[in-house]
């Protein structure tokens, strides 16, 4: 910071720059510099915060055995008090402070955890993990408004999806957890006053990446009379992501542009397992019509589909919308599905989209002197023939051709691009 001053000054002295700039320079350092302290003190808070209470637990646990089932209930309350009575002084005396705010809540997060559990241990009191969770997270989703902690967000979304996981993917028979929308929706408000108010913090990142990955992982959970149906459902979800990637808003936000990582990346994903010729098989062969409008994953299918369709029609046609043949595949992968049930054709027709889609973006990658994007799509190519080097009758000769062409495709066009930056 020092020799940043000692810079300005001298810019200012040969009159590089004006007074009035050099300030406003100054005062932008100035905030960085405060709000990259806010930060750390946030995450040591947070960190203190956790490691106090885990203390404390150790202690009580070396003991436990020996207390009485009174003490044992006097004892499981005190976190659960001070965690209350950090809030409430946080509330009333360092209502502005993010550090108190988020370190009192998660202290009071893992007390409301612990108390829940050991008063069930205490009294001998039956019930599930999965109940355990959901009441968890019930009782500390007030946290997150009232104390405005991002953290204990995130980690009810963490709690939330396990409680999903562990109804619908790990509890036989397997349950639908419904319930876990309804619990993601509670959330959605202060998500979108992270992105009114502090879109620039971390934060509102880690909520980008995680809200997305919660729903890829649930998503499964639907599955239930036609789960062939779940392809469509994941690559319209794919589809949605990419598409809220793309808006004006995100679209500026790379490389931490999570719904556009994930969603590029999972339409490519299931287009790669499209083009063997075993998925259209097993499609056709297990594909059944029967209570279809009310299957579960179909309702999945077309309320992901509308949902990117509205984004879709909705959104100016910009200069980031521009070049981007990815915003309409959505629509693509759900008709190749249809002509799937009768026909074998769209195997063919998704190995040539692929190829199309890893040319399209090794050519914007030049346009653009974009290394990200030219790898891109020489990763894209590369995966396809890997994929049909399992998938041919070709002789090795050729197979190994192919990969010597693309090793040496990849040297070449990097080192062109990096040559012309140079």
């Amino acid at each position: 910071m020092r020799n940043l001053i000692k810079d300005i000054k001298e810019l200012v002295e040969e009159n590089v720059i004006s007074k009035d700039t050099a300030v406003k320079i100054t005062e932008y350092y100035n905030t960085k510099k405060k709000d990259s302290k806010n930060r750390l003190f946030v995450i040591f808070g947070v960190l203190g915060a956790l490691l106090v209470g885990l203390g404390i637990v150790l202690i009580v646990a070396h003991n436990w055995d020996n207390f009485s089932k009174i003490t044992k209930t006097i004892m499981a309350f005190i976190p659960l008090l001070l965690g209350q009575f950090l809030s409430g002084y946080t509330l009333l005396k360092k209502t502005d402070s993010t550090v108190w705010r988020e370190a009192s809540a998660a202290f009071l997060f893992f007390a409301i955890g612990a108390n829940i559990s050991l008063i069930s241990q205490i009294y001998h009191m039956n019930g599930s993990l999965t109940n355990f969770v959901l009441v968890w997270m019930l009782l500390s989703l007030p946290l997150v408004y009232v104390m405005k902690s991002s953290f204990i967000s995130l980690l009810y979304i963490v709690g939330i999806t396990f409680y999903a996981c562990n109804l619908g993917y790990w509890t036989y028979p397997n349950v639908e957890p419904y319930l876990f929308w309804v619990l993601l929706i509670a959330i959605m408000p202060h998500y979108y006053t992270l992105y009114k108010t502090h879109h620039q913090s971390n934060f509102f990142i880690f909520h980008n990446w995680l809200i997305p990955l919660s729903l890829i992982i649930v998503l499964g959970t639907v599955a239930a009379t036609s789960s062939i149906l779940l392809n469509v459902a994941y690559f319209n979800l794919f589809g949605l992501f990419y598409l809220i990637g793309k808006t004006s808003f995100f679209s500026h936000q790379q490389p931490k542009n999570s719904y556009l990582i994930l969603g590029s990346f999972g339409m490519i994903v299931l287009l790669l397992i499209a083009s063997f010729d075993g998925f259209w098989e097993h499609i056709q062969r297990t594909f059944t019509g029967e209570k279809l409008l009310r299957a579960p994953e179909f309702l999945s299918s077309v309320i992901l589909f509308m949902s990117s369709l509205t984004i879709l029609i909705r959104t100016p046609n910009k200069t980031h919308w521009k070049n981007t043949p990815l915003k309409y595949l959505f629509i693509v992968y759900t008709f190749l599905f249809i002509i799937g049930i009768f026909s074998s054709i769209p195997v063919i027709l998704v190995n040539v989209l692929i190829l199309g889609i890893g040319i399209h973006s090794i050519g914007e990658g030049v346009s653009r002197h974009h290394l990200g994007l030219l790898n891109y799509g020489l990763l894209i190519i590369t995966a396809l023939i890997i994929s049909r080097f399992f998938d041919t009758d070709l002789n090795f000769i050729i197979r190994g051709l192919l990969f010597v062409m693309v090793g040496v495709g990849f040297f070449v066009t990097n080192y062109w691009m990096l040559k012309k930056r140079d």
